[in-house]
């Protein structure tokens, strides 16, 4: 299982074989529940099969198109579940994501893949980072309002002995400096070595500098692209030194949270840290949503679908508010500017409302994923360009 993200999301987007099949569902994650999972799961790819065969394809190629997907169906699957579950299939592909939202039971057979449900992880929308700090020890997680998880590191050094080790020109009293220190700008480059360490210089702290120049750099790759809040939790007089090495921009530097007696309980540090991010969310969110209306009559807002689509495949859509559980059928032909909508979904369709939310995505814009009475103009979507 691959980690969401956005570099995934272009995986998905550049799948080309078909047909494509993208199954949602939410999961239970203990108790005596659990066998629901296998249950939904079931009807779902019956729903898949049935749909296959209105593609075009034969029951026994439907079926056998699908069993990669059944293979998933054990209890070892369904014991190790999140709040929901996205998978999808196409010829000699499968993907799944175990994802920390709850989302709706949704299959859609199409020429691409439908990504919508997950927008709000692809675009940090109430996902944050969590990192732990201390000289001994590091821990990385990735939460979210209702769950939090840790993400096993590979290439990050994780204590400071490791970090000398893995760094040779740290024995030489050289670190890694960014090009952003304190997170005041986007990431940076890999930056280059500075000599350090005069005589005068207390040399515990230096490495800890050291230390945290290569866990920022270590983390650039789980960083990279993401938008989500960043938040610390250590010792308090670790927070300066973090802060300098630090080159992520959506870092929350105002406070580091505790840990007590030295142990890292992620479900304790949970709620506290939600706490410091969930403002940032709702103002954003709200801040956005009054941009969209000062703008409104200036040409740079359109709530009409064929414009809002237009505009995010040729890279003019800055913002994107678009409903979920909701879907408007169709085709657009970005060469030729060209677009059909449909009532019912016709082979080769997809959603036009999720095509519009991943070019966003990919051509650099952000996207809210809303319910459907929370974007403005009460559309479906609604946009903020870029010019």
């Amino acid at each position: 299982m691959a980690l969401l993200s956005i570099d995934e999301l272009k995986n998905l987007v550049e799948q080309a074989e078909q047909p494509c099949v993208s199954l949602y569902m939410p999961t239970v994650k203990a108790g005596s529940e659990i066998t629901q999972n296998g249950i939904r799961f079931k009807n779902l790819v019956r729903q898949a099969e049935a749909q296959l065969e209105n593609y075009e394809m034969r029951s026994t190629e439907a079926e056998e198109f699908l069993q990669p997907m059944r293979e998933l169906d054990t209890e070892e699957f369904w014991q190790n579940q999140d709040e929901g579950l996205a998978i999808f299939l196409a010829p000699g592909f499968l993907r799944y994501y175990k994802v920390p939202i709850t989302l709706s039971e949704l299959v859609v057979v199409s020429d691409r893949f439908h990504l919508k449900p997950i927008m709000p992880l692809l675009t940090g929308d109430g996902k944050f980072f969590l990192l732990t700090l201390s000289e001994k020890e590091i821990h990385f997680f990735e939460g979210t309002r209702y769950s939090i998880r840790e993400i096993q590191l590979e290439d990050v050094p994780t204590n400071l002995e490791d970090a000398l080790q893995y760094d040779e020109t740290a024995k030489t009293g050289q670190f890694r400096i960014g090009t952003s220190a304190g997170g005041g700008g986007a990431m940076p480059n890999a930056g280059s070595f500075h000599g350090q360490g005069s005589p005068d210089q207390d040399e515990p702290q230096m490495e800890v500098g050291q230390f945290f120049h290569a866990v920022d750099a270590g983390l650039h790759k789980y960083l990279v692209g993401q938008r989500a809040p960043l938040v610390l939790a250590g010792i308090d007089r670790l927070l300066p030194s973090y802060k300098e090495a630090n080159t992520y921009a959506n870092l929350v530097d105002t406070e580091i949270l505790p840990i007590k007696d030295g142990v890292v309980d992620a479900q304790d540090l949970h709620p506290k840290a939600w706490a410091l991010v969930e403002p940032f969310y709702t103002q954003q969110k709200q801040a956005a949503i009054e941009h969209y209306h000062e703008l409104t009559n200036t040409g740079k807002t359109s709530a009409q679908l064929e414009e809002a689509v237009s505009a995010a495949y040729y890279g003019r859509v800055d913002q994107l508010f678009v409903a979920v559980d909701v879907q408007t059928w169709g085709k657009f032909d970005p060469q030729n500017d060209e677009m059909q909508i449909h009532d019912e979904p016709q082979p080769g369709d997809e959603d036009l409302l999720d095509a519009a939310a991943v070019q966003t995505i990919l051509n650099g814009g952000m996207v809210y994923a809303l319910p459907p009475d929370n974007v403005p103009d009460a559309a479906q979507v609604a946009a903020i360009f870029r010019y």
